[in-house]
């Protein structure tokens, strides 16, 4: 890739972003009344964490059931409305613990 390749690119991630951010402030001036798209703009972030989330944590570890294991032990504390780093602390504990054991 040559030089002007990658400014190229740079610049049009830049514009894309940019316009991702600019275009709903520019085109939406009143406030949203459906409650079906404010449902919708509310659960956005939490939608978007997830998505890129959930990837990493199945591929974090050498072994998949470590991880499936950290991640039910995550949910479950999250359920219980465990604080972060309990949840954190408790994750990393399972997969070391899976990852001890001979058949795994």
């Amino acid at each position: 890739m040559t030089v002007h390749n990658v400014f190229l690119a740079i610049a049009v991630m830049a514009v894309v972003t940019y316009l991702i951010r600019v275009l709903p402030l520019v085109l939406i001036r009143r406030e949203i009344k459906s409650p079906f798209i404010r449902s919708f703009l509310y659960y956005v972030p939490y939608v978007t964490l997830s998505v890129m989330t959930f990837p990493a944590i199945l591929g974090a570890t050498n072994v998949i059931w470590s991880a499936l294991a950290a991640l039910a032990v995550a949910v479950v504390l999250s359920l219980m409305r465990c604080k972060l780093p309990v949840v954190a602390v408790a994750a990393c504990a399972t997969v070391f613990l899976v990852e001890l054991l001979p058949f795994v």
